[in-house]
């Protein structure tokens, strides 16, 4: 059985403007989401900004997010590295505070092997008695995983269940389905490809867009999901200019700039990130108000 099916939200991590986790706004964000469709809190992902935290932080987080959480909906933490000992120990410590699965980001910067990715993702999955997901995004780590891969994983390691699929390469997602005969659990990426990819077969997306249309992305996978395409396939596309305006500069500093657009106090960016250039800033906050999103004073 899936972890979830749906969307989940890949949750940024507001912060103070000291730069320090803004724990209570956190909880806000995260009662907001459930309240309104969202099936699954992935907390400490790319969106999150893990990349800047330290280990101890990073636990803390996402201990907070499951405490905050209260089993409503799963929570799925980011535990991946390009070091396979911190991996496993990120992962181990995110099953020891409560998290209900992992997600793991292809090593980056080390452009390993398909071989060596084979390694990787078991040694880690062998630390832990929780679902793990493979999150395959080439744009950043440098590397593919190969169809062949994520197949030898999942029919071979118990607890290897499925794959976040940021590719953008709907003949690679098919293959996936057919190497592995439909029985894994594939989630898009990408918030442009949610209806094509649940059609084939996924589970849904794990969403930078649910911060800002939760409802909607929700009910994107699920009138797929019941057959009803032509209606999901009309949410696709009617929501496709804010979804580019939330790609317009790198994940996450439009979704940020977009909450704090919308009343939240999701704060600044940690560096080598910063804050969206102002022509873009124009340009979402207008795709936000063409959707229907209501904006603070």
């Amino acid at each position: 059985m899936a972890i979830f099916t749906g969307a989940g939200v890949a949750l940024i991590t507001p912060m103070l403007q000291d730069g320090s986790v803004h724990y209570d706004e956190m909880e806000r964000i995260i009662n907001d989401q459930i309240a309104n469709g969202t099936d699954a809190i992935i907390v400490c992902g790319t969106t999150g900004e893990a990349s800047t935290m330290s280990h101890e932080e990073h636990i803390e987080t996402v201990k907070a997010c499951v405490e905050m959480t209260k089993k409503r909906v799963p929570v799925i933490a980011g535990s991946g590295s390009n070091c396979t000992g911190t991996a496993v120990y990120l992962s181990k410590e995110a099953q020891r505070v409560g998290a209900d699965g992992l997600l793991v980001v292809s090593p980056y910067y080390n452009k390993a092997t398909q071989n060596g990715l084979k390694k990787h993702f078991t040694e880690i999955a062998a630390g832990v008695d929780i679902p793990v997901i493979l999150y395959n995004i080439q744009g950043r780590t440098g590397v593919n995983i190969a169809p062949q891969t994520i197949a030898d994983l999942v029919n071979t390691v118990d607890n290897i269940v499925g794959v976040k699929e940021a590719s953008g390469d709907m003949s690679q997602i098919a293959k996936i389905f057919s190497l592995t005969q439909g029985e894994i659990d594939l989630y898009s990426g990408n918030d442009d490809q949610v209806v094509p990819i649940t059609a084939l077969g996924g589970k849904g997306v794990i969403s930078v867009a649910s911060h800002v249309i939760p409802k909607q992305m929700h009910d994107m996978v699920i009138q797929t999901m019941e057959g009803n395409v032509q209606a999901a396939a009309k949410l696709q596309i009617q929501y496709l200019p804010l979804i580019n305006a939330l790609f317009s500069e790198v994940n996450p500093i439009p979704v940020k700039a977009a909450l704090n657009l919308m009343g939240y106090q999701a704060g600044p960016l940690r560096l080598p990130l910063t804050e969206m250039e102002p022509a873009h800033q124009e340009i979402l906050k207008k795709e936000m108000l063409a959707a229907g999103i209501t904006l603070a004073e």
